[in-house]
Parts: C-alpha cells; structure tokens; sequence
C-alpha cells in the first residue's frame, strides 16, 4: 500500500445504520495487521454491544460515564470526566471470547481498540489514580504523558498512551520510529514493529495540529521503493495512521492538543529509535513548560 496524505488521515465517517459511530480503522482501511479502533458516542441510557472474539480488546472513556456488564464481569461508574483535558481516563481491558454491553450512565463518547490474540489474560480496569503521569522532553517540545497501558501490563500485545501538548509545542519528538523488530545480541529489544493510530481532540473547535509521517533509508517500506513523507493537518476527532516510519507533532498556538495512542505489533513495548539527524535535542532544553500538568490530580 502506499501512503500519502489523504490515506494517512481519518476524519469522523457516519456510518448507515450505526448513528453512534464517530471514526473507524480497520486493517484492511489502514493497509496493516493488527489494529482495529472505533471511537464511538452514547446518549444516557444508549448501548452498544460487541464480542471480541479472537481479540484483546480495550475500552477507553473520553468523555461521559458507562456500565459494562460482560460474561467475565461487571464494572460501573467507568469515566466520568467532563472531556479529555479533565483528567485521565479509565481503561478496561478485555480478554478475547468475551461478550459485553457498554450502557451510558451519562452521555459521552469512547474509543476501543482491538488486536488479534492467541493469549488469555484477565479482565482488568484501569482507574485514574492508577495511571501513571510524566513529563516529557523540555522547552517547547515539553507535554504530558498518561500511560494508560504501559509496556509491561498483563496483556499480549496492547499498549496505550494519552499525551497532551500544550500550542505552539512539539511532541512525538525527536522524531522517533518503530518499524523493524531489533535485538542485540544479548536479546535485548532495541526497536519493536509497531503500528500506531493518533487520535486527536483539541481544546478549541478551531483548533488542529500538523503531523509529519516519514520513512528514511532504514524503513522496510523505503528500502521496498515506498517511501512515505507526508505532513497531515489534524482536527478535532480525526485520526493519523503511523504505519512505518518517523511521526513527530506540533501543536498550533492557542491550542492544547490532546491524542489516544494506540499501538500493537511485534512486542507489547515502546521500543524505539531517534531520528538521527534530530536526537541531539534531548541534551539541550532548559526548562519544562510551565503550563504542564495539563490538569492536578
């Protein structure tokens, strides 16, 4: 497949027939193997059923409140944050062969995000106090991480990061890739195969962010004679697929700008490699963007 501008971005879609529905990526829409995400909306009371079958599967509030009763348990009260930029999110974590139905306790919007699976992992909620928060970077390539799923968890391939980039910052950056799955020699990961989908709210209607996706010479893509360099505008509920290579981010001034990653392939890791042209900059900032926390626990 190759990738451009226009197939690198995906704008909120109506769907016939399923008026909740606000974005989706498939496999086979994204050109990759992996990752399936929806993000979807709920009036109080509304619900939306869904079988993972050879799944894992995530559900991530953004907005709003919800009641998940599946055949491996039950969870209320999931959510409750105003939007994206009141908090951190919950997460559910949902093993394949599990049948489930989210009810709105109050009107909201989710995402979820499935990937194949031969594993079985337990059912597990991640709640806010639980999400670990950091820093990142310095000066204005400074924003915020909530690891929602981090390297690590009790799942197979499932990771989830939210990030949130004050305007006028960078993020993503130095511009880092993860295409190729590398070890040294004594087995330790240096850089994971992943695929990669940005989610995007902003805190202003107006509001957007540019994304360059780019390969160089160390790309599987590139060095197959389909090199991506594409720079994409992103707004409110679109999504940027990061199939390979680099993918740093900028936030326009004026506006904060908030993104869900979601990331499966060849580890359930955050391995990866710097630009090399770009990686001096981490030895350089000074300072950490005084407009960070995005919000207090």
């Amino acid at each position: 497949m190759q990738y451009d501008a226009h197939n690198l971005l995906v704008r909120p879609t109506a769907a016939a027939g399923d008026p909740g529905l606000i974005l989706r990526v498939t496999p086979e829409s994204a050109g990759w193997d992996y990752i399936h995400f929806e993000v979807r909306q709920l009036a109080g009371g509304e619900v939306w059923s869904f079988a993972t079958g050879g799944h894992e599967l995530a559900f991530v509030n953004l907005s709003g409140r919800y009641r998940v009763t599946s055949s491996r348990g039950e969870w209320t009260g999931i959510g409750g944050r105003r939007d994206v930029f009141a908090g951190a999110a919950h997460a559910l974590y949902l093993p394949r062969d599990t049948e489930f139905t989210v009810t709105a306790e109050a009107d909201g919007a989710f995402a979820v995000a499935w990937v194949p699976t031969d594993q079985d992992h337990a059912p597990w909620l991640i709640r806010p106090e639980e999400v670990r928060r950091t820093l990142r970077g310095g000066d204005n390539f400074c924003r915020q991480i909530n690891d929602l799923l981090p390297p690590g968890s009790p799942v197979h391939r499932l990771v989830l990061v939210e990030v949130y980039t004050p305007g006028g910052n960078w993020s993503s950056y130095p511009p880092h890739k993860h295409d190729q799955h590398i070890e040294d020699a004594a087995g330790n990961l240096i850089e994971a195969d992943l695929e990669e989908v940005y989610f995007y709210q902003l805190d202003r209607p107006e509001g957007f962010a540019f994304q360059r996706v780019y390969t160089d010479h160390r790309s599987p893509l590139h060095a197959a004679g389909q090199p991506i360099d594409a720079v994409v505008r992103a707004e409110h509920n679109c999504a940027v697929l990061v199939p390979e290579g680099y993918h740093p981010v900028v936030s326009a001034p004026g506006t904060t700008t908030y993104y869900l990653n979601v990331l499966a392939g060849s580890a359930q890791s955050l391995a990866n490699q710097d630009d090399p042209c770009h990686a001096w900059v981490k030895d350089q900032f000074r300072a950490v963007d005084p407009r960070l926390p995005i919000y207090l626990d």
